[in-house]
C-alpha cells in the first residue's frame, strides 16, 4: 500500500506547485478545471507540512534557475556544470564579489529584487548572519527535504544555523589540520609521522633549517581564521564571548582569552621559522587567496604547514612527487583541547529571487552526486580539492562498500575524524570583519613593533567593539 508522500508525489499539479512553476492559486484554478474541485484542496491539505510550507511560498517564475557561484568553486570541481546539464535549465553565474564582499546583494536586496535564486559560495560565519540581518536571504527550511536534513552531520547543522533555521545549505567541508612534506623532513633525519604537539612541531620545523632541508621550516596563512582561530582551539575552544549592548545575536572571538595569547605566542615563533613575507596578503581574491604559504609549499620551499586540507593536496599536485604529502591533526597544545576549527562553503537562498524549490532540488542533485565527491577526494587532472561532503549517508556508503577510487586516499579518515574535536566560528555578523579588523593590530606583535602580545590583543578587541558599537 502506497503512503501518503508517494501519493501526493504522483499528483502533477502538486509537483508543479512544489517547484514553483505555478502558484497556490493556479493550483486550485487547474484542480477546479480537471474536475477536482475540493479533492485538489484535500490534496494540497494532506500533504506532509514540509510541502505544504513550500507551496505556501511559491512563485511563478519563467526565467531558468540562476545560480550565482564563486570562480573557484568551478575551477576546483570540474564536475559541476555536469550536475547543471543533467539537472537542466540552469543558467549559472559567476559571483560578483572579491574578498568575501556581498555588497551586490544586499544592495538589491535592499531594492527589492535578485538577479539571483541562490549563491554558491557562502560561509556561515563569514556572510550568513549578515545576509540575514540585511534582509537578502531566507532559511531553506520551507523547502529542503526533511531526509536530507536529517542526514547532515550534527556539527555542521549546528553551524549552518541561525536563530533555529537554517539558512546555509552545506555542501564543501574543510578542516584545518597540518600538512608536512616528507621527502624534505626525511632529509632532515625526522620519523615520518606528524608533530603530535607544538613543541615537537617548532623544534622538527628547527631542525629543517639547521639541516639546510629546506628554505623555510614552517609556514601558516596570516589570515586570522586560518591560523590564529585554529591555533587558539588547539589549546582551547572556551574562548567566545557575548558582548554586552551588542546590536548583533552571537558570541565573538575573545581576544584577551589566555589561549589566544599563547597561541598569537606560538604564531611568532613560527614566523621566526617562515618566509619574510608570511604576514603579506594573497595575490587574489581581494588578498585571501594564492597566499605566501600557498606559494611557499606549492614551490617546495617549506616542510611543515598548517592550513585547511584543501591548500595542501592542490599545491602538492604541482610537486615532482605528490606522494610525499603527508596529512595529520593539528599539533596539540600540552595539557589542551586538541581541537581544531572547520566550515563548510555551501549556499544561501535569496529572499527575493525565484524558482526557490527548484533551488532545493538543485542543491539535494548537487551535494549528493557521486561523481563530484570523488574527484573532490581522488583528484582530477584538473585539480585535487579534498573538500570532504556533509552528510552521514554518504560516509556510512563508503564504510559499507569503499570505493576503490577511495583506497589511496589514506588522509581521508584522519581529516574527518578531526570534525569531531572541531568547533566552528559562531556565527554573528562580524563573524568575519573581527579578524579583518584586528588582524593589523595583533600583527604589531609578530612584526616586534609592540613587545607585549596582550597590548596587541586588547587593542584588537577594542577595535572590534568599537566597529560594533558603531551598527547600534
Amino acid at each position: 500500500m502506497k503512503n501518503e508522500r508517494d501519493q501526493n508525489s504522483e499528483n502533477p499539479l502538486l509537483n508543479k506547485l512544489r517547484k514553483g512553476q505555478i502558484s497556490r492559486r493556479q493550483f486550485m484554478q487547474m484542480s477546479v478545471a480537471a474536475g477536482l474541485g475540493a479533492a485538489g484542496l484535500s490534496v494540497l491539505n494532506a500533504a506532509p507540512a514540509w510541502a505544504q510550507d513550500a507551496t505556501a511560498t511559491a512563485e511563478v517564475s519563467t526565467r531558468p534557475l540562476t545560480p550565482t557561484i564563486y570562480q573557484w568553486m568551478i575551477d576546483l570541481h570540474p564536475g559541476i556544470p555536469d550536475v547543471n546539464t543533467a539537472f537542466g535549465d540552469v543558467n549559472q553565474q559567476i559571483a560578483p564579489v572579491a574578498g568575501f564582499d556581498t555588497s551586490r546583494f544586499v544592495a538589491e536586496a535592499k531594492a527589492g529584487m535578485s538577479t539571483w535564486d541562490l549563491y554558491l559560495g557562502a560561509t556561515p560565519f563569514v556572510d550568513m548572519a549578515a545576509l540575514v540581518k540585511t534582509g537578502a536571504i531566507e532559511p531553506w527550511d520551507d523547502y529542503i527535504d526533511p531526509a536530507v536534513l536529517a542526514d547532515i552531520l550534527p556539527a555542521i547543522r549546528e553551524e549552518s544555523t541561525f536563530e533555529g533555521k537554517l539558512y546555509h545549505w552545506p555542501f564543501l567541508l574543510d578542516i584545518i589540520v597540518q600538512a608536512y612534506n616528507s621527502k624534505i623532513t626525511t632529509a632532515a633525519g625526522i620519523a615520518d609521522t606528524a608533530p603530535a604537539d607544538w613543541d615537537e612541531y617548532l623544534a622538527d620545523a628547527q631542525k629543517v633549517l639547521d639541516t639546510n632541508s629546506a628554505r623555510y621550516g614552517c609556514t601558516f596563512d596570516a589570515h586570522g581564521w586560518r591560523s590564529l582561530v585554529p591555533i587558539t582551539h588547539s589549546i582551547s575552544t572556551d574562548v567566545y564571548y557575548t558582548l554586552d549592548k551588542d546590536p548583533n545575536p552571537g558570541m565573538l572571538f575573545d581576544f584577551t582569552n589566555p589561549a589566544v595569547v599563547q597561541a598569537l605566542q606560538l604564531m611568532k615563533k613560527m614566523l621566526d621559522l617562515s618566509s619574510a613575507n608570511a604576514l603579506q596578503p594573497g595575490s587574489t581574491d581581494g588578498g585571501v587567496n594564492n597566499t605566501p604559504d600557498e606559494v611557499a609549499f606549492g614551490a617546495q620551499q617549506v616542510a611543515y604547514y598548517i592550513k585547511y586540507e584543501n591548500a595542501p593536496l592542490r599545491f602538492a599536485s604541482t610537486w615532482d612527487d605528490p606522494s610525499a604529502l603527508r596529512l595529520g591533526a593539528l599539533p596539540k597544545a600540552k595539557g589542551g583541547a586538541g581541537g581544531t576549527v572547520f566550515w563548510n562553503t555551501g549556499a544561501v537562498l535569496f529572499k527575493y529571487g525565484q524558482n526557490k524549490q527548484k533551488a532545493a532540488d538543485y542543491m539535494k542533485a548537487l551535494t549528493y552526486d557521486a561523481k563530484i565527491w570523488q574527484d573532490s577526494i581522488a583528484g582530477t587532472a584538473q585539480a585535487h580539492p579534498g573538500q570532504l561532503p556533509p552528510y552521514k549517508s554518504i560516509y556510512d556508503g563508503w564504510a559499507a562498500s569503499k570505493p576503490d577510487w577511495l583506497a589511496a586516499q589514506t588522509w581521508v579518515p584522519t581529516v574527518r575524524a578531526q570534525l569531531d574535536n572541531a568547533k566552528a566560528i559562531p556565527n554573528h555578523a562580524f563573524g568575519l570583519s573581527q579578524f579583518i579588523i584586528g588582524q593589523p593590530l595583533w600583527e604589531k606583535y609578530l612584526s616586534g613593533e609592540e613587545a607585549d602580545p596582550m597590548v596587541a590583543l586588547q587593542a584588537a578587541k577594542d577595535a572590534v567593539v568599537a566597529e560594533i558599537m558603531k551598527t547600534s
